[in-house]
């Protein structure tokens, strides 16, 4: 086996099992405080069988060896599988970069979703009163190229992603196929802040005294959003919300307990037990924006995380009824995010949290206060059944 091969996979080992790694300011999956990891030393000898087996398969092997990088990668996963803890996980450096972008809630980048069509192809979906849309970027443009590379089939939505991504200010030129057109064309757009909404919110049509919020995702700029929406569906006229967390898997740990602040005036929100440590308490503060508002949370099996700890917060409390089809995800577990010395990561799972009323979360979930069953029927009509019965609880003060 090659020294230079052994060199980058003893180094790639023996950072994981140290967790000496650059701490990112940015925590995924509900944590909050930055942290090191002690030094934890293994013997040379303990890789030895690794060395062993993976110096025959470099000699003998009749294919194609992978690289470096991909064999310490896979070290590192195979690694991490053996702690049975589906949370503890290694992210590689484009998904990590783009997973803190995504919990900052802006990035720099153009204003367009990318997605993969069911042809295969990659499209382009413009934000409204963004670079891309201002620059000529249509709804269902086919990318072709990003500043002269190649779209391929091999690429993942994630890598296109990052291509188009880049620092505020500079440009980036979009080869792209416009609906319907026979030709491409080059797009030169200059890179903007983006702001990365995680918050929907509208008066419904059904009754303009309600005021409806989706709240998709919890990133450091979700707290205020959410007071934003709060804010204008007052000021429009609504005197009762709902808030959505359904399909919502969870993010920033500040981010949950921030947006359940707005809704409760001081006393717990959350309880949080680490290991070897004393449990320490999360608070609501006397700063609250809706306090008294009729509220109701609409949750589903998607619903995870940080939005577990929204919504078992407010049901604990007595401050809203969860209505939903079925119950919580149940995840209550707390993870540090290590960032690693290539753009990488690893999640490690280092806490539990509990309700207010200290109901264990982690594999239970919440069960919803109002149980709804989604009919065939209504699924073909598109009718949104959970929203429907949220409505006549606000209208009949249930």
């Amino acid at each position: 086996m090659s020294d230079r091969i052994r060199s980058v996979l003893a180094i790639a080992l023996l950072v994981l099992l140290a967790t000496s790694a650059f701490v990112a300011g940015y925590f995924t999956n509900d944590f909050v405080e930055l942290r090191t990891g002690g030094t934890l030393v293994r013997e040379a000898r303990d890789f030895d069988l690794f060395w062993e087996a993976w110096g025959r398969i470099e000699q003998d092997f009749l294919g194609e060896l992978p690289s470096s990088k991909a064999v310490t990668y896979a070290a590192i996963r195979g690694a991490v599988t053996l702690l049975n803890d589906p949370y503890t996980v290694f992210i590689e450096p484009v998904a990590r970069e783009q997973e803190r972008q995504s919990l900052q809630g802006r990035t720099g980048g153009v204003g367009a979703t990318v997605t993969r069509s069911e042809a295969g192809v990659i499209v382009l979906e413009p934000i409204p009163g963004n670079p891309a849309e201002a620059a000529g970027i249509l709804a269902g443009d086919v990318l072709l190229a990003v500043d002269g590379q190649q779209i391929t089939d091999e690429m993942t939505v994630q890598e296109v992603a990052g291509l188009v991504r880049g620092d505020v200010g500079t440009e980036v030129t979009l080869t792209v196929l416009h609906p319907g057109a026979a030709e491409s064309v080059d797009v030169i757009i200059e890179r903007g802040d983006i702001l990365l909404p995680s918050v929907a919110h509208s008066l419904l049509a059904e009754d303009e005294t309600i005021g409806y919020i989706q709240l998709t995702r919890f990133s450091g700029e979700s707290s205020n959003e959410v007071e934003k929406a709060i804010l204008d569906l007052q000021t429009r006229g609504a005197d009762k919300l709902i808030l959505d967390l359904r399909t919502n898997g969870g993010g920033l740990l500040e981010a949950a307990v921030d947006v359940t602040d707005h809704f409760l005036d001081g006393g717990p929100i959350m309880y949080q037990q680490v290991k070897g440590e004393d449990e320490r308490v999360y608070n609501a503060t006397s700063e609250t924006v809706a306090p008294d508002i009729p509220l109701v949370v609409l949750v589903d099996g998607g619903t995870a995380s940080s939005a577990e700890i929204v919504a078992g917060a407010l049901q604990d409390r007595d401050r809203a009824l969860l209505v939903g089809s079925a119950p919580t995800f149940g995840k209550g577990s707390v993870q540090l995010v290590y960032d690693l010395s290539d753009g990488s990561s690893v999640h490690v799972t280092a806490s539990r949290w509990f309700t207010p009323n200290r109901h264990k979360i982690d594999q239970l979930g919440l069960q919803p206060d109002v149980l709804v069953e989604i009919t065939q029927e209504a699924i073909d009509n598109g009718r949104d059944e959970v929203l429907n019965r949220a409505i006549e609880i606000l209208q009949n003060g249930e």
